[in-house]
């Protein structure tokens, strides 16, 4: 059996900088809700738990503002963002339109090197056993398709977007996520939407990503 323990950001570059180290490190904290929302914010805490340096750690906290993952009050301080169930339909409006987009680019224009990786990934999701996952693991092999197809895409502009709503849409998903049930459909639709876009399936892969995207904003409101 094969085991899916790699993070999330596999395709992506690692990062390079303190602050780039950091910004990663935070995030993944705050989608995970291992920062839970509305907790305040340490960041000299944050800075010996990373082993980065107290500026890097605010440069990271300014960018993470940005993405509406922490929002800072004057003289109160930062605070993770709340996870508002409201958003969902908003974050859904723009997902459901930019994901079938990345799909279909990303089964268009991805070299030969990343589509034999979505194949690897696919193979490796296919052969694991999701019950025996813990809930980091679900999410972050479910962050790990998303950024890999987003990356595949070759559009920068339209991964930064979309990786910044799917963290949005990953929060919300960690707070449902011991009520959601039928997780073995969420599994072969991310296979399936690997294998399109590896293939090349451009028209497959739009579809799946589509469906996928209003499947989740579907079973999230079902249990609600």
């Amino acid at each position: 059996m094969t085991s899916v323990t790699t993070g999330p950001h596999e395709l992506a570059p690692a990062p390079t900088s303190m602050a780039e180290r950091a910004y990663a490190a935070i995030q993944d904290q705050l989608i995970m809700l291992d920062i839970p929302p509305m907790s305040p914010i340490d960041d000299l805490a944050l800075s010996e738990a990373l082993g980065i340096g107290r500026t890097p750690v605010r440069e990271a906290l300014k960018r993470l503002e940005v993405d509406r993952l922490v929002v800072s009050y004057p003289r109160r301080g930062t605070f993770a963002s709340g996870v508002d169930i409201t958003d969902l339909a908003y974050i859904s409006d723009i997902r459901v339109h930019l994901e079938p987009m990345a799909a279909r680019r990303a089964s268009e224009n991805a070299p030969e090197a990343m589509r034999v990786k979505l194949t690897e990934l696919a193979d490796a999701i296919q052969d694991d056993d999701v019950m025996l996952k813990s809930r980091h693991e679900l999410m972050q092999w479910d962050l790990r398709v998303h950024r890999s197809i987003y990356r595949a895409a070759g559009n920068p502009h339209l991964e930064d977007t979309l990786v910044r709503y799917n963290n949005l849409a990953t929060r919300i998903f960690c707070v449902f996520l011991d009520r959601i049930t039928h997780f073995d459909r969420h599994v072969d639709e991310h296979v399936g939407l690997l294998r399109a876009v590896a293939d090349g399936e451009s028209r497959k892969a739009e579809e799946i990503a589509g469906e996928h995207v209003a499947g989740f904003e579907k079973a999230i409101r079902a249990i609600m």
